[in-house]
């Protein structure tokens, strides 16, 4: 294992909606992601996701609100909550995730990725 800079990772990539694998640890996995525009409602039956921000300002929509996360917050969608996320700007997010995680849950869209690539 080495020193890991999160800068410099984002700075690998450009493509928005893709997570990058950065890390593994306990059967969790760490991801990067750069967001703008629309995410699909979707859930996660059976795992949490936390979304931590490091870059701008996110959004994310839920059936009955909608919170916003700024830059250094974090929120942690429950297993089986539909949530959307929504990055009006460019924004960069830190994703916490269990390795069996599926991108878009329990929905198939054009965005969805199999398999993250690890930078």
């Amino acid at each position: 294992m080495s020193v890991i800079n999160i800068q410099e990772k984002f700075n690998l990539f450009s493509d928005h909606w893709s997570p990058k694998k950065i890390g593994e640890l306990n059967g969790q996995q760490i991801l990067l992601a750069k967001l703008k525009g629309e995410f699909v409602f979707h859930k996660h039956d059976n795992e949490d996701e936390l979304f931590m921000v490091i870059k701008g300002t996110l959004d994310i929509e839920f059936r009955d609100k909608t919170i916003t996360l700024n830059e250094g917050e974090f929120y942690i969608v429950p297993k089986g909550v539909e949530h959307k996320p929504i990055a009006k700007e460019e924004v960069h997010i830190v994703l916490f995730e269990p390795l069996s995680i599926k991108h878009t849950g329990d929905i198939i869209a054009d965005i969805t990725v199999e398999e993250y690539e690890s930078i």
